[in-house]
């Protein structure tokens, strides 16, 4: 099963359902939309852990979370564990720019997409810690969770989202910078 089957799981009809009243569409353009994001946030994910200390600070942050259950917290909570693990994740230019892309994926304002952002985000990372936690993932294990989670997307979906995560964390540009040309930023955050 993978974390977006588990998400879908935990959230419920009830839950997608109120998925797809904030998206203003139905129920199975909703579940498209929630993996896609799912999809974005577990991909930023596994772009950190490629890093050792990226890989390291994950799954140390895991810990953190196992005690939570975002799925019954209050939106304000939600919203606030959901940015900061954002910002670690892709980064606030990153996670401003995964929202436009999903908006046009999706065709839906990229400030509900935001706000379906920071609902899931803590969502993924408690599902991911109690996996983590369960079955002992060290910081490899988890890495390579992650990237296995990646390549269960349905092609066309994996394929768009690496493009969105390779704008986000600079793809295969030339690490040098260009003259007049900035240097990329990656999104990987070491600290949680």
């Amino acid at each position: 099963m993978t974390l977006n089957d588990e998400l879908l799981a935990q959230l419920g009809d009830p839950g997608v359902e109120q998925i797809a009243e904030l998206l203003g569409t139905d129920v199975a353009s909703a579940r498209k939309v929630i993996e896609a994001t799912s999809g974005t946030i577990i991909g930023g994910m596994a772009r950190n852990a490629e890093y050792p200390e990226g890989a390291e600070a994950l799954r140390a942050a895991l810990d953190e979370h196992l005690d939570a259950d975002p799925f019954n917290a209050d939106v304000a909570s939600l919203s606030r564990d959901g940015q900061s693990i954002l910002g670690h994740v892709l980064g606030g230019q990153g996670t401003e720019e995964a929202a436009a892309g999903l908006s046009r994926l999706a065709g839906v304002a990229p400030g509900i997409i935001m706000k379906l952002l920071l609902l899931l985000a803590p969502m993924i990372m408690s599902l991911l810690a109690n996996r983590a936690s369960s079955t002992g993932m060290d910081a490899g294990a988890v890495a390579d969770a992650l990237h296995r989670e990646q390549s269960a997307l349905p092609g066309r979906l994996e394929d768009l989202l690496d493009d969105l995560l390779d704008g986000i964390f600079g793809g295969a540009q030339p690490s040098v910078p260009q003259q007049g040309r900035a240097e990329p930023q990656r999104a990987s955050h070491p600290e949680w």
